[in-house]
């Protein structure tokens, strides 16, 4: 008696035929997808050849690339031809397609070609979100991370990158042309051999200096000076590493702190998040259909302007301020120490001391207040604990009262970074995880944002699908 499972003949007829449906369950997602995208109306989102032409051959539905895509990006493949084999051999690609299966240069030509429409029907998920009032906690964390376009670092030039690869070429060639002088001095075939060797090295690195010095030109002429070859929108991006850096894009975040939903996303190729913190909350208030909303973001994120235009908004940041003075580094008080009294617009300072408004000054378009004692600093105990000049000035921005009221918020919520932290950093992680080491595989700023989009609504899907479950959640979309 044999004691495994055993499975069918590969050559065994069958007396009827199965059906697809019967390989796809009530509960599997696949079943979401198809719901999801019938739903849409795809023609008012903008995708071409919803009305199929008269002539010609016929092509494919784009709802029906649209799922392939869904699909594609939910189970983490992202390639193209791997999408085209899997339609052929995937029971539930099957399913889903009716037993169609399009080439990869098909589904490739769709992604490029309806790039605004498919980040339209991607966000098209949140008012689904907003119907279920899955929103009511209006609070959202805000964090942007660095990821890798299809660009080699070594095919990324700024102006010190590309001194440096001129440097080391200069320093190769010295280098080779001592050895061929070495080589010239000795008789015998293996010299003569090592000397046409080294001839042919220093050719190509004096080819390769004459297309640096080209390139010179480009990047002294760029706007922000700095091209990449491969991926011209791609720029070089410094990380938290100390030494290190990516060539690639600024992914910007919104995600809901109940549900971790995310709720508005941006792609950029600015290295910083310090102009992004008014656009993402507004965006997140818009999106989440709230009247104010409270958004959580690192200190990178710290700007006065920001700060003070989110206030116009109906956003709440919280955000903490960057230590940027030497003093406290340097065993001093800082500005944290002085305590401002706006009944009377002066300062005290630790020793007791008041430090009146003495001049105002415009710093890169902004007002700002300076205030100093003019008889205590040179007589107080303190004063090699507060500063080595002959007084201590105190600067204030005109509206730094907005800042004063947002670390009173941060002080009266210590819990606020942990809760950023463990929503936005944790959806940073997972999405970096399924798109693997490469991270970006197409090219441009548009088509990038065109995949972001994909995978943002395929998290979106996985994280409904978990907190829902698949039937109340085709339920939901078709009501």
């Amino acid at each position: 008696m044999k004691r495994f499972v055993e499975g069918e003949d590969r050559r065994q007829g069958t007396l009827l035929p199965e059906y697809l449906e019967d390989y796809v369950s009530e509960e599997n997602p696949v079943r979401v997808i198809d719901v999801f995208v019938d739903e849409l109306d795809l023609q008012a989102l903008g995708f071409d050849g919803v009305v199929p032409q008269v002539t010609g051959r016929p092509s494919y539905h784009p709802g029906l690339l649209l799922k392939i895509y869904v699909y594609g990006y939910i189970n983490q493949i992202a390639s193209t031809r791997r999408l085209e084999r899997e339609a052929q051999r995937n029971v539930e690609l099957m399913w889903l397609t009716g037993r169609l299966a399009p080439d990869f240069k098909t589904i490739a030509d769709f992604r490029r070609d309806n790039g605004p429409a498919i980040r339209a029907a991607c966000r098209q998920f949140i008012p689904l979100c907003r119907r279920l009032e899955l929103f009511t906690h209006a609070v959202a964390a805000i964090d942007g991370s660095k990821f890798k376009a299809v660009n080699a670092r070594d095919r990324n030039f700024t102006k010190a990158k590309l001194k440096a690869r001129m440097a080391q070429v200069e320093a190769s060639i010295e280098h080779y042309m001592a050895a061929l002088e070495t080589a010239d001095r000795q008789d015998g075939e293996i010299a003569q051999t090592k000397a046409v060797r080294l001839t042919e090295k220093i050719a190509a690195l004096r080819e390769q200096m004459k297309d640096f010095q080209t390139l010179e030109a480009e990047v002294h002429a760029a706007p922000d000076q700095q091209i990449s070859l491969t991926d011209p929108d791609a720029r070089s991006m410094a990380t938290s590493g100390r030494g290190s850096g990516v060539v690639g894009y600024n992914v910007q975040a919104a995600v809901d702190a109940k549900h971790h939903l995310i709720v508005a996303h941006e792609v950029t190729n600015v290295g910083h998040d310090r102009d992004q913190l008014a656009n993402m909350g507004a965006q997140a208030k818009a999106e989440m259909g709230v009247e104010s909303l409270d958004v959580l973001a690192d200190r990178g994120y710290f700007s006065g302007e920001e700060v003070l235009a989110c206030g116009t908004l109906g956003v709440m940041p919280y955000v903490p301020k960057p230590l940027t003075s030497g003093s406290k580094a340097k065993g001093r008080f800082g500005k944290q120490d002085f305590v401002y009294v706006p009944e009377q617009d002066i300062y005290r300072c630790p020793a007791g001391e008041l430090l009146s408004r003495r001049m105002t000054t415009v710093e890169d378009g902004q007002t700002i207040h300076r205030y100093w004692n003019l008889s205590s600093c040179g007589t107080c105990p303190l004063k090699a604990q507060c500063t080595p000049s002959k007084e201590r000035r105190i600067r204030r921005w005109e509206h730094e009262a907005v800042i004063d009221a947002m670390q009173a918020r941060l002080d009266r919520k210590p819990d606020a970074m942990r809760i950023r932290r463990a929503t936005v950093e944790h959806t940073f992680g997972t999405l970096k995880a399924w798109m693997g080491a490469t991270h970006f595989r197409t090219k441009t700023l548009e088509k990038v944002r065109t995949e972001m989009s994909l995978h943002v609504l395929a998290y979106n899907l996985k994280r409904m699908i978990a907190i829902l479950g698949v039937l109340p959640l085709m339920a939901a979309m078709r009501a």
